[in-house]
């Protein structure tokens, strides 16, 4: 027989449960109470043991169990919380027996069947900041089950738990077809706020109905919600969970005190009226710290398709202030004392120079990117910029040593890959890369679809997609992939690259006119751009205007006056078709 008070320890997934409110319905109906709760208990109990789980700990209201696999324990609390939901349906909502569960994969001790340890206390805290009916988990089971289960996974940011030495980040899961119902958190009712996420945070609040049409509520609503679900898609944007922000619903609020209470920087607030056919949204976006307005702008249109409008208006609000979120914290990082540098401000700041799409620009893209590599080898996104950035001095002609930077580009995407294939952003810089230094179009285009697919509201993605497009030889998917950014974002600081692609992909259409005007609007953006010139040399030749393809050619020349065709055609490989050479070759610029 066994020592009952021997302890071992094992890695175990840890299930943790408990009723909202146990007290109060007890004290309401103690016996409807007590019958319901063992009736749900029958509920979850049976759902343990069909997905391989173990009880362990039991005290009244509170259940704790193990599974030997995280992907179990979460699909066990998944279907456990619509079982019980599907239980309460049908009673007033004050005789609803709503559990929250937590759920952490970690090691625990073991006595006499019992569980305890740092594994058992995380579970329980992740359980305790848990919504009414919803499911929370660790950053650890998220890194088991992210690429088996098919849910998504609300990042809500680093915690600070009780008792607990290391902060957690914790992620809310959401089972298809529940992204609406099962996104709440419980921030805004905690006393003290909650820290700031270690990346921007934005608050989507409920936009006011100022029809004096009730039944636009529902239209307002719906809106911020396919708002929040837009930017939720940016995974290096914090979004706080629509029932916390509908918290504010109906209330005249402080902006500060908003973010203050929810934690996050920024906050987007705005309002719907209806009037005559037609429907006019508001918006405007605040820095919840300083009260200052970053962004604002006004969409009238005409009533008639209610989801259609939706859509537009997501679009249209998404594309716009995402970008100026990241340009905002550009800023600031600019602002930061150096020693107080981060992996994330060193990524900021990449960006930055990113954007200049110059010779020195792209050296010190990369400066900034290794050593934010050095800082958190873990960054994928900031090895996929790394790699693009090699990519691109081998491209532009900027390479001391070409076969270097090639050979670091390739490096890096591979690692960005292994470190994270599911962000959008990193896959979209790891495909466009690729097609340029390795040229496997089949693999490209499936990453770069992948990255779409994953958010479909992203300028990279899409913009990423014309240029794999285009190498591909593709040219007019490529061309739908260009608009289809530039509707996404307008006023995007990248957008002189994607117009001189999406000029490339009207050559190879034999569209010369159409690149001619592409490629001065890229030059309008920025004018020192040489691939722009190189667009317009070509288009012009192509044209047979020969006079402003030489004018192109000289400002070419003035910008990379070692320019050669042959380095152009060795340097960009399988990008550069045997028309564009034409073109060059027409205008006069050197072999």
């Amino acid at each position: 027989m066994s020592d009952l008070g021997e302890v071992s320890r094992k890695l175990v997934a840890v299930f943790a449960a408990d009723v909202e409110g146990y007290s109060r319905l007890m004290g309401t109906d103690e016996v409807g109470t007590l019958k319901r709760l063992t009736e749900r208990r029958a509920i979850l109990d049976r759902l343990i043991a069909d997905h391989r789980g173990r009880i362990a700990n039991t005290a009244g209201d509170s259940v704790l169990a193990e599974f030997g696999s995280a992907v179990d324990a979460v699909q066990c609390a998944v279907a456990a919380q619509t079982a019980l939901a599907e239980a309460n349906a049908g009673l007033a909502p004050d005789r609803h027996v709503n559990f929250r569960i937590g759920v952490h994969i970690g090691d625990v001790m073991v006595r006499a069947g019992d569980l305890f340890g740092d594994g058992v206390n995380i579970a329980a805290r992740l359980q305790t900041m848990a919504e009414p009916g919803s499911v929370l988990i660790s950053g650890a089971t998220y890194d088991q089950v992210r690429k088996v289960l098919p849910m998504t996974f609300m990042d809500l940011g680093v915690q600070q738990m009780r008792n607990i030495q290391e902060p957690i980040r914790a992620y809310q899961v959401v089972a298809p077809g529940d992204a609406r119902e099962m996104a709440p958190t419980r921030v805004a009712d905690t006393d003290s706020p909650p820290p700031m996420p270690d990346k921007p945070s934005i608050a989507v609040l409920p936009f006011e109905n100022m029809s004096g049409d009730p039944d636009q509520e529902y239209f307002a609503d719906g809106m911020v919600e396919e708002i929040i679900t837009a930017l939720s898609r940016f995974k290096w944007l914090f979004v706080i969970a629509r029932n916390s922000s509908f918290t504010f619903k109906g209330k005249a609020v402080d902006v500060k005190e908003v973010g203050r209470r929810l934690g996050v920087r920024y906050v987007l607030e705005g309002s719907v009226r209806k009037a005559s056919g037609k429907v006019r949204i508001t918006g405007q976006l605040i820095d919840a710290v300083t009260g200052a307005h970053l962004w604002a702008n006004r969409f009238e249109r005409d009533l008639t398709d209610v989801f259609a409008l939706q859509d537009e208006v997501t679009v249209a609000v998404v594309s716009a202030i995402q970008p100026k979120l990241l340009q905002t914290e550009i800023v600031m990082a600019a602002r930061r004392r150096p020693e107080n540098l981060t992996a994330y401000d060193l990524f900021l700041r990449a960006m930055q120079q990113f954007y200049r799409s110059t010779r020195e620009g792209l050296a010190e893209t990369m400066r900034l990117a290794h050593r934010a590599l050095e800082l958190d080898p873990r960054f994928g996104l900031v090895a996929a910029l790394a790699s693009a950035a090699h990519m691109q001095n081998v491209v532009w002609g900027y390479a001391v040593d070409p076969q270097f930077d090639k050979k670091e580009a390739v490096r890096l995407v591979r690692l960005a890959l292994s470190i994270d294939d599911d962000d959008p952003d990193t896959m979209a810089l790891a495909a466009l890369t690729s097609a340029f230094m390795v040229g496997d179009s089949e693999s490209e285009i499936e990453m770069v679809d992948r990255a779409v697919a994953l958010n479909p509201n992203s300028f990279r993605a899409w913009s990423s997609r014309g240029h794999v497009y285009r190498v591909a030889g593709l040219p007019e998917e490529a061309v739908q992939s260009f608009e289809r950014a530039i509707r996404m974002s307008p006023i995007d600081p990248l957008l002189h690259r994607t117009f001189t692609g999406m000029g490339f992909a009207f050559i190879e259409l034999h569209r010369f006119g159409e690149a001619i005007v592409a490629g001065k609007k890229a030059l309008r953006q920025n004018p020192s751009y040489s691939l722009a010139h190189r667009c317009l040399a070509a288009a012009f030749a192509l044209l047979g205007r020969d006079a402003e393809a030489r004018e192109a050619a000289a400002r070419l020349l003035e910008l990379d006056p070692a320019f050669t065709i042959g380095a152009f055609v060795a340097r960009g490989g399988q990008s550069n078709s045997k028309l564009m050479v034409e073109g060059l070759r027409k205008a006069g610029l050197p072999e």
